[in-house]
């Protein structure tokens, strides 16, 4: 079986990486200025960093808040059913 992969047209790419920039804040303080593609992954890859480092702290202070609570507390189990 041969595989054929599409080709991406540089105008796709370009539309990609106008849409990544949109998600971006600091890309979006930046407004209209546009940055290079490279500064941009690199500006992706550490905003993607950052966001894990928050789920990470949310997830830490969310489980020190619940093992506080009684166990049989309702507001734990509605938490819990909410994260399964």
């Amino acid at each position: 079986m041969s595989s054929q992969r599409r080709t991406i047209t540089d105008e796709e790419i370009r539309e990609l990486i106008s849409k990544l920039q949109t998600l971006l804040p600091e890309s979006r303080r930046r407004g209209a200025n546009r940055a290079s593609a490279s500064k941009l992954l690199k500006e992706t890859c550490s905003y993607i960093r950052s966001l894990h480092r928050e789920v990470a702290d949310l997830s830490d202070r969310l489980s020190d808040i619940m093992e506080t609570m009684e166990g049989d507390n309702p507001q734990v189990e509605i938490i819990r059913s909410l994260l399964n």
